[in-house]
């Protein structure tokens, strides 16, 4: 007699928790992440460029609501004090320029105009400038960029010449010479509205080659990637590759250099409104506040102490906010 054949044993049934476990292992594992959230991963680690982007929302903020802030705090910046001055030598009187209760900041020598209501309109001038200025140059360099990096030939040779010409131009002197000679009132505006006006036109126009460059050379290199290749043989026109394939794309670097650009734009406010060329009195700028402590730096030393301070943490801000930015969106970043 042969013996009876074994029959298979029937391997136990996973339970209901390990095929839960198993599914979400391979849930996870395929699980992607865009781009976006890589970059916003990367940026979270990094706390210098976090605490930058807090300052500079704070900025932000501070700046739309001036008029609210100073209401609240029950400063006029226009509004003077002129009992607060020292008659004989026309500084504040009081420690450290005058700072009190009512006044955090001291007040301004001669009139007695308060500092802090007009460091915050103040950061209304810088961050206008500086905001709108950075966009008309990212428009017209992102353009012209694009255009000399996919055309090529002479479309690139023309365009590259103006960029030279533009970066090697006295960008100061000429808003200078063309802030002197503006007229009082222009396309509606008046005063102040035009001077605003042609800084931003004219530090944008001067910025675009610089962004226009790096453009340039971005769209050079995509031109040749085969997706781009892929939507030629396709039948794609020029114009479905520049907005659909190579601009897009583009967003990481335009998006870094102009976190790049703000600070600098706000220097250069600054350094018009030092120079007397920027918005007129009484219009409060940084800038100016700085040319009018000039005078008083040794009897009130707080008084162009305050402004600089305002610049400096406002550039230092946006600086390590652009470098977090730019190494959150290099994709072959260490951090």
């Amino acid at each position: 007699m042969t013996a009876p054949l074994h029959e298979p044993t029937a391997e136990a049934a996973p339970s209901a928790a390990e095929e839960a476990a198993v599914a979400g292992a391979e849930a996870k594992a395929v699980q992607g992440r865009s781009l976006g959230r890589i970059a916003w991963e990367r940026l979270k680690r990094d706390k210098l460029a976090l605490t930058g982007g807090i300052v500079v929302l704070f900025l932000i903020v501070v700046a739309i609501l001036a008029p609210l802030i100073t209401s609240l705090y029950g400063q006029d910046p226009n509004e003077f004090h002129e009992d607060l001055i020292d008659p004989l030598f026309g500084t504040p009187t009081g420690s450290l320029g005058g700072m009190s209760g009512e006044h955090w900041l001291g007040v301004e020598p001669v009139n007695g105009r308060d500092i802090f209501a007009r460091i915050v309109h103040g950061a209304r001038i810088s961050l206008l400038v500086g905001f709108l200025s950075a966009i008309v140059a990212v428009i017209i360099g992102t353009v012209l960029g694009v255009l000399a990096g996919f055309f090529g030939g002479w479309v690139d040779a023309l365009i590259s010449r103006v960029m030279d010409g533009l970066l090697a131009f006295p960008q100061l002197l000429f808003i200078i010479a063309l802030v002197s000679v503006m007229p009082d009132s222009m396309l509606g505006l008046s005063g102040t509205g035009v001077r605003l006006l042609m800084m931003i036109l004219v530090i944008g126009f001067f910025g675009w080659p610089y962004i226009g460059r790096v453009v340039r050379g971005q769209t050079l290199s995509m031109r040749e990637r085969e997706y781009v290749e892929a939507a030629r043989s396709l039948g794609a026109g020029r114009f479905y590759i520049l907005f659909k394939e190579l601009l897009p794309n583009l967003v990481a670097p335009i998006i870094v250099y102009t976190t790049m650009m703000i600070p600098t734009n706000i220097l250069t406010e600054a350094a018009l409104s030092f120079l007397g060329v920027g918005v007129k009195p009484p219009t409060s700028s940084w800038g100016q506040m700085l040319s009018s402590a000039i005078d008083y730096y040794k009897s009130d030393p707080m008084y162009m102490v305050i402004p600089g301070v305002a610049i400096f943490i406002t550039v230092l801000a946006f600086n390590l906010f652009g470098d977090g930015v730019r190494d959150a969106l290099d994709p072959k970043g260490s951090r």
